[in-house]
């Protein structure tokens, strides 16, 4: 007679420990800290969704309902506010006027930032490294200190108060960074990938356009969210420089609306005038967030 003592054998992971993970740290431990990680987290997401939500809710408002009840539900549904805000207000001009100087200024430093990129990373020649760390030396520059010129020469160009004055500053301020982000992407591509379009023939252009820039793409998507970003709530520069009304972008026509006559104000319109400020960034980001996970994997896996 044979006993099968099979089911009774413990199976355990070699070198582990009964009670601990197999990396030696008990098993309390680790769950304990992905509780406490995920209430951070949660925690976390209720201040960032709450003030965005309730944003939401008091743009359909009247100014009379946000005072008496902030956090009640409006009693009608309506986009009255949102019309009010989009023509009443001028913020549908200063949309339009955003999207013109924020598109062309994102699709300049974009181009221009990733052939200053590629030609630094992958070229060798006198005076790049110069190059390169006169690029650096513009993040450090304080954007304030260059208001004063960059007034006197917009205004000798006569670009003073125009929208391509004001897209030609926002790609100035946008370059600097855009360089110092491509340029590791564009290092670390094969230079068998680029020796292989030299044998076939491919001359510099086709092998940037066509081969080299395709494969730094999670950079390209993830440095355009940014500078999307960042160009998009500019507020300084368009204050000092483009002074002229009808040129307002979204971040002085706001402004300008949120201090025309205090608490006359209708606060309504101006939440509805925040909630149009704030959709493109969120549509932006949900439409490029794979790119922007797979330049952070890009990067780890390096």
């Amino acid at each position: 007679m044979t006993t099968d003592t099979t089911g009774a054998i413990e199976r355990t992971t070699p070198g582990a420990t009964p009670g601990r993970a197999p990396g030696g740290k008990p098993a309390t431990t680790g769950r304990g800290f992905e509780i406490t990680s995920h209430a951070v987290l949660a925690i976390w997401c209720v201040i960032i969704v709450a003030p965005l939500l309730w944003t939401l809710m008091s743009s359909f408002k009247t100014s009379k309902e946000i005072f008496a009840s902030p956090f009640s539900p409006p009693k009608h549904w309506g986009f009255s506010n949102y019309v009010e805000a989009w023509s009443g207000s001028g913020i549908g001009r200063s949309f339009v006027n955003t999207v013109i100087v924020v598109g062309c200024a994102l699709v300049i430093v974009m181009v221009l930032g990733a052939m200053c990129a590629y030609v630094l990373s992958r070229y060798r020649f006198p005076g790049a490294r110069a190059i390169y760390y006169l690029m650096l030396a513009g993040l450090t520059f304080p954007i304030f200190l260059a208001i004063v010129p960059l007034f006197f020469v917009l205004q000798n160009f006569g670009l003073l108060n125009t929208l391509p004055g004001l897209t030609i500053t926002y790609v100035a301020f946008a370059l600097p960074f855009t360089v110092f982000f491509l340029y590791p992407f564009f290092g670390a591509l094969p230079d068998e990938v680029s020796e292989a379009a030299d044998l076939d023939g491919a001359g510099e252009w086709t092998k940037f356009f066509r081969i080299m820039l395709p494969m730094a793409k999670p950079g390209m998507a993830s440095v355009a969210t940014f500078n999307f970003l960042g160009l998009w709530n500019q507020f300084l520069l368009p204050v000092a420089l483009n002074t002229t009304e009808d040129n307002y972008v979204l971040t002085q026509r706001m402004a300008s609306f949120a201090s025309q006559a205090g608490y006359a104000v209708n606060f309504g319109a101006l939440f509805a005038g925040v909630v149009i400020t704030v959709v493109p960034v969120l549509v932006v980001y949900v439409i490029f967030q794979r790119q922007l996970q797979g330049s952070v994997s890009q990067g780890t896996m390096k």
